[in-house]
């Protein structure tokens, strides 16, 4: 069974078909600058054969009429027909108390989702356009859609809640929703696995962390609290996103500079975070040159960036009583071991202990502590697709 796994953001697709009997990807690709000049759609095969086309993409609808073209083309696909593609699985950033799960798509469905818009506005439209543009092109086709929020829909009250008016809450839905659930979930699941832990009857923290980032307390197979909250700019110091901030810094900031909360908004999710410390990049891979280069802003930067995941971890242990792994995945996670070595020093008083040598992975499933660590640290790429592709194939046996 083939699965068509859609990740719609603003002015972008990402797609991957996946070979549900092997759990193989056939096709992986990316639709860059919908809308916009210098579209382009740059696809991979399974045997790592590449091709990028560019032309004018208008809207998402375009944008997947593509990919559906490419890879059933002769010269660069990878079916012979679109009725080998028996699902499409996407990427739904909010589904907010509605959702807990995923789900199969209906028009009920959609009409629910629609009324999450407000909570991720940028995030949920694209989302959104792509469910419309599978409808449109290919209507037989079963789709599902697999939330961000969904996996930490098990946090306590106490954890979601804030301690502002209740009624806010009641009117506006305003609490701690998370993000980066799919990535937590199947990190946490994998790392059960490798271990040997019973997934059900463990304590787990899972560090998401890229360009976003954020950081997941599970217990018992179930997220019991995580950095993010209200919004993705909760929680960690990120790429270009500040992360915690006194609500007065950001009312002290606003009349200051005198400006209004569209600036303010994209202050805080565009500008801050490392590229707003370092004045160099959001890319951590740029701040690591800045450090060894004696950049002192870079410095700091990363010193921030290190700091407030080890508090996170901390808090975290605190919250479950005890932690019998912590696992880091992302584009920092899986590929800066200085940044792990960093994280975990000092967290030796919760039974972790270092293996310098095995820490020297890059983007691969690793053991990093040593073999008398009571708590261990292990390194387990994200698959958020493949998370999406098997939920997609459950929803729609069990239908």
């Amino acid at each position: 069974m083939k699965v068509l796994v859609l990740n719609c953001g603003s002015s972008s697709i990402k797609y991957q078909l996946i070979n549900m009997n092997t759990e193989a990807v056939l096709a992986i690709g990316l639709v860059d600058k919908v809308g916009m000049t210098g579209s382009y759609l740059k696809h991979e095969k399974e045997s790592g054969e590449k091709v990028i086309f560019e032309g004018e993409i208008l809207d998402h609808s375009a944008g997947i009429e593509y990919v559906l073209g490419v890879l059933t083309s002769d010269k660069h696909g990878c079916i012979k027909d679109l009725n080998e593609i028996e699902a499409v699985g996407h990427r739904v950033v909010h589904g907010g108390e509605r959702f807990n799960s995923s789900v199969f798509i209906t028009d009920e469905v959609v009409a629910e989702m629609q009324k999450c818009i407000d909570l991720a506005p940028l995030h949920n439209p694209p989302n959104l356009k792509g469910i419309e543009a599978i409808s449109s092109l290919i209507p037989d086709v079963p789709q599902c859609g697999v939330f961000d929020t969904a996996f930490h829909q098990t946090m306590p009250e106490h954890s979601y809640m804030y301690s502002i008016p209740y009624k806010l809450y009641e009117k506006h839905g305003i609490r701690r929703y998370g993000f980066h659930g799919t990535s937590h979930r199947y990190v946490s699941e994998r790392a059960a696995v490798i271990l040997g832990l019973d997934y059900k009857n463990c304590k787990l923290i899972t560090c998401h962390l890229g360009n976003g980032g954020s950081v997941a307390a599970i217990k018992n197979g179930e997220s019991i609290d995580t950095s993010m909250g209200f919004t993705p700019v909760e929680g960690l110091m990120m790429g270009t996103r500040c992360g915690d901030l006194d609500v007065g810094a950001v009312t002290y900031i606003m009349e200051k500079e005198q400006i209004g909360i569209k600036s303010f908004n994209t202050l805080a999710n565009k500008h801050s975070g490392l590229l707003g410390v370092s004045g160099v990049s959001s890319d951590g891979r740029d701040i690591r040159k800045g450090v060894e280069e004696g950049d002192v802003r870079c410095q700091l930067a990363a010193n921030m960036f290190d700091y407030r995941v080890k508090k996170y971890i901390g808090a975290y242990a605190a919250a479950m009583g005890g932690v019998d792994a912590i696992v880091f995945t992302g584009g920092i996670g899986e590929n800066a071991f200085l940044h792990r070595e960093n994280i975990c020093a000092g967290l030796e008083f919760l039974g972790c202990e270092v293996d310098k040598d095995l820490n020297q992975v890059f983007g691969e499933e690793a053991v990093f502590s040593t073999d008398d660590s009571r708590t261990k640290l292990i390194v387990v790429p994200t698959n958020e697709e493949l998370v999406i592709a098997r939920d997609t194939i459950e929803i729609i046996k069990n239908r």
